[in-house]
């Protein structure tokens, strides 16, 4: 009898957090049906010798909404091992939506080169089956969708009527295969959404047994308060809840700490609560936050009439968003072609230089930016690798890219998302090879089996006989991220084997051209390619 595959000789960790055994491991129409000593040959086989072998890595905090149908093949993601992305989070999403032209302010990665022709969730998903992705896929129902298809860009709480739009909204969402349900409270489309109106929303969530992730409202200055809403909400709606990136922008006067131990405690007391935490020393967003919703909601040439008027712009200076809110020194723009000659500097610096208020200098750049807002992307220097290794140490934590999927050729070769190319091999280099703040099967364990228990997804981020044959087979000393800061798009090293329901998309370092994912939709079997 002959096994389609047999992965041979490696070191197995089997993503449970236990010690690693020296074994093979054998995969059959997708599946795992051996681990151990496997006597027959594989109609393919892999050297493991030397190599460590694990569950495919899950990224619990991804962004790849968008741009996993304009290339599917997800070549940051599969040469560091991930085989699962998780998408929807922070409010941001592709569906589900009825105006277009709002819809694509909260889509990271738009560019408006794949139209938006969908609408409902289920109709996303099947739009994204169709584009036969690489690593499987599980969605989450965004808020800020939510809100633009129910309310559009008002700054105001939802009225009775929109609310219940919205809960039928999600609750289509949910039964068309979303695993839950995510906010993203700093972002302009869902600043004013209450703690009512998410309450009612995460109510909605816990009667599908789906899961509530959240980025908070505040993480600056009010950061522990901010969790405790989401705590608060979670508790009052019964729902599980995901804590999205928890380390706090200020972590001074022990924010960082009471920040941990809010979770911890609500844990304690029995919700069923946990957090993640991205690899970057720094936040990325889009400049375009600093602009508040009034000022945007009539369109671009509203828009461009704000900006050129001294009145709006004092008035849109008051507006407390995620980019203002700790300071200019702080906010780096990144390379755009409108402003080359500010690339890679302080916003508050280019102020300096020019004479200008650090607000305007933001505005100036948007406007010359006024037909690609999308575009002007920045980052905010706000944490460091003590805050890291204390978040990432404690057994709730797992990592998570917070970026799009993207690869350095093909459509997507221009595109840039800082964490895409480097979040899980980043988490092992620090945290194992360099910090050694981590067993290598506890590490793996936060890639791998305590992300796939948050999603309850049973059959994945294991092995074990019966599981989903997604593997990720790697050299434990090479393993580490290429990518810089300025030059962020640069693939991983160290990953030689990836192995997606039990095809081979990895070999020998180079991808294999097959892309066998699968859109994982909630209490419903997963449809394979």
């Amino acid at each position: 009898m002959s096994l389609p595959l047999v992965i041979r000789g490696g070191t197995v960790f089997d993503g449970t957090g236990k010690k690693p055994v020296a074994a093979d491991v054998a995969v059959a129409e997708g599946r795992i049906v051996a681990i151990g000593r496997v006597a027959e040959r594989g109609l393919e086989e892999i050297d493991a010798t030397g190599l460590y072998v694990a569950p495919g890595f899950i990224d619990i905090h991804s962004h790849s909404d968008y741009t996993l149908l304009l290339d599917p093949r997800a070549v940051s993601a599969i040469k560091q091992g991930v085989t699962l992305e998780v998408i929807g989070n922070c409010g941001f999403g592709c569906a589900p939506l009825r105006d277009p032209v709002l819809a694509k302010t909260a889509i990271y990665g738009f560019d408006g080169s794949l139209p938006l022709t969908w609408r409902g969730v289920g109709e996303y998903l099947e739009r994204l089956e169709r584009a036969k992705p690489a690593v499987n896929v599980a969605m989450l129902v965004p808020n800020g969708q939510l809100r633009l298809s129910a309310i559009g860009i008002e700054d105001r709480a939802a009225t009775p009527a929109e609310l219940d739009r919205m809960s039928g909204l999600l609750a289509d969402g949910l039964a068309e295969g979303a695993h839950g349900y995510s906010t993203g409270l700093e972002y302009a489309a869902e600043r004013a959404a209450t703690e009512t109106e998410v309450t009612q929303l995460c109510r909605v969530a816990a009667k599908a047994g789906a899961l509530y992730a959240t980025h908070t409202r505040d993480r600056d200055h009010k950061a522990v308060e901010a969790i405790e809403e989401a705590v608060r909400t979670a508790e009052h709606a019964g729902v599980r809840l995901q804590v999205s990136h928890l380390l706090p922008r200020v972590t001074a006067g022990g924010i960082l700490e009471r920040s941990i131990a809010t979770v911890a405690d609500a844990r304690a007391r029995g919700l069923d609560a946990a957090f993640d935490m991205h690899t970057r020393l720094y936040g990325t967003t889009f400049l375009n936050t600093v602009l508040p919703p009034w000022a945007t909601r009539d369109g671009r040439d509203a828009l461009l009439k704000h900006l050129d008027s001294t009145e709006s712009r004092a008035r849109m200076k008051t507006y407390p968003s995620i980019v203002a809110g700790g300071g200019w020194d702080r906010i780096v723009l990144l390379d755009n072609p409108a402003v080359p000659e500010f690339s890679r500097r302080t916003i508050g610096d280019i102020g300096r230089e020019l004479g200008r208020d650090p607000h305007d200098v933001a505005f100036d750049v948007l406007q010359r930016e006024i037909d690609h807002l999308h575009r002007p992307m920045v980052i905010i220097l706000c944490y460091d690798e003590d805050s890291q290794a204390k978040i990432f140490l404690h057994p709730l934590c797992m990592p998570g890219s917070d970026a799009t999927t993207l690869a350095p050729d093909g459509p997507l070769a221009g595109s840039t998302f800082h964490g895409a190319y480097s979040w899980a091999s980043w988490f092992w280099r620090f945290m194992v090879k360099q910090r050694r703040a981590l067993t290598e099967e506890e590490a793996i364990h936060r890639l791998t089996g305590l992300p796939a228990s948050v999603m309850k997804l049973a059959d994945r981020g294991v092995l074990r006989e019966g599981a989903a044959a997604d593997i990720a087979v790697f050299d434990p000393e090479r393993f580490a991220e290429r990518a810089t800061t300025f030059e962020p798009n640069q693939l991983a090293q160290g990953m030689v084997h990836v192995v997606v329901n039990g095809s081979v998309t990895l070999r020998d370092g180079e991808f294999s051209g097959l892309r066998s994912g699968a859109v994982l939709r909630r209490q419903s079997p997963p449809r394979y390619f």
